[in-house]
C-alpha cells in the first residue's frame, strides 16, 4: 500500500448563476447604504439637485472606466443608443426622480421598505411580457406585497404620506428599464451602458431641477460633495455594475428578490447614522413583504402544481 500518495483539489470555476448571486449580494449591501446617503446629502441640498449631481460624478465615474477598458467604439451602435433611450427614461429619470422626491418626505427605512415592491412589479411585468401563467402560489405572493405595501403606506391609518407614495410610484418604472438594460447588455459592455445612461439622464434631471426652481450654491455642493461622491461612484457607480451584471446572469426577478436584504440593512444604518430607531410598522411589514419574496421565488410551496411549459424570449 502507497503510504506516499498525495491528494489534490481542484478547484471548480464558478458557474455564472453563482457569479451574478455574488454580484447581487455585493450591490445590494452597497445599496442599502443609498437612502441614508442620500438624505443626508439633503441638509444642504434639494431633491432634484442632489440626483443631478450624483448622476454626474456616476457619469465621469463610468467614462474613467469606459477609458481604461477601451471600450469607446461600443458607443457608436446605433442599437445600443435604441436602448439607452428607454433605459435613461425609465430609470434615470423617471425612477430616480421619484425615488429622490420621495427621500424628501419620508425616512430611508420606509423608503427601502417599500421599494421592496419592485419585485412585485418585476415579476408581474416579466410574466407578461413572457405570457406565463401565474401559479397559486406567485398570486399569493403578490397579495402578501401588496399588503407589506400598504403596511407602510398607512401606518396608523391616519393617511397617506406623499413621500411613501413617490417611492411606490417609483418602483413601477425600473422593470421597462431593466428589460432593455438586459438587451444592451447582450451587444455592450456595463460600463458602457451605464456611462450613456447616466450621461442622457443629467439634462434631464437638471433642467427639471430649474423647473421645479430647485437651486443651490457652490458653498451647499461643496458642504454635501463627499454624500453626491459617494452616491455617485459607489451607489449609482459601481454598485449599478454588479447590478447589470448580475441580471446579465440571472432573472430580473431572482436578482430582486435576492437583494432584499437591502431594506432591513437601512433600517440599522439609518438607526446608526440619522438615529431613526426602527417602528413597530417598518418591522411588521417585513414580515408579509418577506413572506412574498419566498412565494414569487418558488421557495414556498403551498401545494401540488403541475408541470407548464413557459415560451422563453
Amino acid at each position: 500500500m502507497n503510504m506516499n500518495k498525495k491528494w489534490t483539489t481542484v478547484e471548480m470555476p464558478l458557474s455564472e448563476d453563482r457569479k451574478g448571486e455574488i454580484y447581487i449580494f455585493l450591490s445590494s449591501v452597497a445599496w442599502s447604504f443609498f437612502p441614508v446617503i442620500t438624505v443626508l446629502s439633503y441638509r444642504t441640498l434639494p431633491g432634484l439637485v442632489s440626483l443631478g449631481w450624483s448622476t454626474f460624478f456616476a457619469t465621469v465615474f463610468f467614462a474613467v472606466l469606459v477609458g481604461i477598458r477601451k471600450k469607446w467604439k461600443e458607443l457608436i451602435n446605433p442599437v445600443l443608443w435604441k436602448y439607452i433611450f428607454f433605459i435613461a427614461l425609465f430609470i434615470g429619470v423617471l425612477y430616480y426622480l421619484f425615488l429622490f422626491l420621495g427621500l424628501e418626505k419620508t425616512t430611508p427605512g420606509n423608503a427601502a421598505i417599500i421599494a421592496l415592491f419592485e419585485i412585485c412589479t418585476s415579476y408581474t411585468f416579466f410574466s407578461l411580457y413572457r405570457r406565463e401563467r401565474m401559479s397559486f402560489e406567485h398570486t399569493l405572493g403578490v397579495v402578501f406585497m401588496l399588503l407589506g405595501a400598504l403596511i407602510v403606506l398607512v401606518k396608523d391609518f391616519s393617511g397617506f404620506n406623499l413621500g411613501d407614495v413617490f417611492v411606490l410610484l417609483a418602483t413601477f418604472f425600473p422593470p421597462i428599464g431593466n428589460l432593455f438594460q438586459q438587451k444592451a447588455r447582450l451587444i455592450a459592455s456595463s460600463e458602457s451602458i451605464m456611462f450613456l445612461r447616466s450621461a442622457v439622464s443629467i439634462p434631464i434631471v437638471f433642467m427639471l431641477a430649474y423647473l421645479f426652481n430647485e437651486h443651490a450654491t457652490r458653498s451647499d455642493v461643496r458642504i454635501s460633495l463627499a454624500y453626491l461622491l459617494i452616491n455617485g461612484v459607489l451607489l449609482l457607480g459601481l454598485s449599478k455594475i454588479l447590478w447589470i451584471e448580475s441580471i446579465h446572469r440571472i432573472s430580473v426577478t431572482k436578482a430582486n428578490a435576492l437583494s432584499s436584504i437591502s431594506p432591513l440593512l437601512t433600517l440599522l444604518i439609518a438607526w446608526a447614522l440619522l438615529s431613526q430607531v426602527p417602528t413597530v410598522w417598518q418591522l411588521a411589514s417585513l414580515a408579509p413583504f418577506i413572506f412574498g419574496v419566498l412565494l414569487l421565488t418558488d421557495n414556498v410551496r403551498l401545494k401540488e402544481t403541475k408541470a407548464y411549459v413557459t415560451r422563453n424570449t
